[in-house]
């Protein structure tokens, strides 16, 4: 057989046009010069990063408290109300389901109006709180999603062997359903923490002064321009990100495995 020496051009050329940007992102961010004509190698944007930019950093802290807090939130409520749509009957279940996935397929811009009105209706000050409401609003769905599907896999005879066994629903729901669904748990938090990070659309809605997280305060410092700090910020999250997965690698094992 013939090497396939053009599906390995096609692909070589697509991940070169992938990773390329970041390339580029990570060579200009060790560039003197402010602007895109190169310098010389320096280290100076990175000592501006931890030295000179406080603002920067508490959007930082802003976008990883609100991104845990949420994200737990959500999986917390999204596991409940699996559970609840999976094994419980009631009236309104298929509307439930309905109006619970719903958020998934409106554009962010709806859900970022939306809430707005909301807050300004029951008259909710800017802060941390209105983006910790929105950011588990629109993690919900997700969280519900994957663990919905995780539950539809599940056996329900081991459910009814417990109860067979004495143990009262409580107890099932705490030593054997959350056990099990564990996998999923974990992928949705995950996934919910991913999104909360990266979300700008609805974030730049019901965010304030003092309140913004990452993404919005990055998208007001270049405006005019692309910062120079801005690419060391990116370069130490680049890598930041790349190491906590490599730290996570026996989580995402046990996810694969399960």
């Amino acid at each position: 057989m013939k090497k396939p020496r053009f599906s390995k051009l096609v692909f070589f050329l697509t991940l070169l046009f992938l990773f390329m940007p970041l390339f580029v992102l990570v060579a200009y961010s060790f560039n003197s010069s402010k602007t895109m004509h190169w310098g010389g190698l320096s280290l100076v944007w990175f000592k501006n990063l931890f030295t000179n930019s406080r603002l920067l950093w508490r959007a930082f802290w802003n976008s990883i408290l609100i991104a845990l807090t949420s994200a737990a939130t959500a999986t917390v409520i999204g596991t409940l109300g699996a559970i609840g749509i999976n094994w419980y009957s009631f009236k309104l279940k298929k509307y439930v389901q309905a109006v619970s996935l719903l958020p998934l397929i409106l554009p962010e811009i709806i859900i970022g109006v939306s809430m707005l009105i909301f807050f300004v209706g029951v008259k909710l000050e800017f802060g941390l709180l209105r983006i910790y409401i929105a950011h588990t609003t629109f993690n919900l769905p997700f969280a519900l999603l994957i663990l919905m599907s995780r539950l539809d896999e599940f056996d329900f005879s081991i459910i009814e062997a417990a109860r067979d066994l004495g143990a009262k629903e409580r107890e099932t729901l705490f030593r054997v359903i959350i056990p099990i669904a564990m996998p999923g748990i974990i992928s949705a938090f995950l996934i919910a923490v991913t999104m909360s990070l990266e979300d700008f659309v609805i974030t730049s809605f019901v965010s304030g002064p003092g309140s913004s997280t990452l993404p919005v305060h990055i998208y007001s410092m270049i405006r005019t321009g692309v910062s120079p700090v801005v690419n060391a910020l990116s370069v130490v999250l680049l890598f930041g990100t790349v190491g906590l997965v490599f730290l996570m690698r026996p989580f995402l094992k046990y996810i694969a495995h399960e």
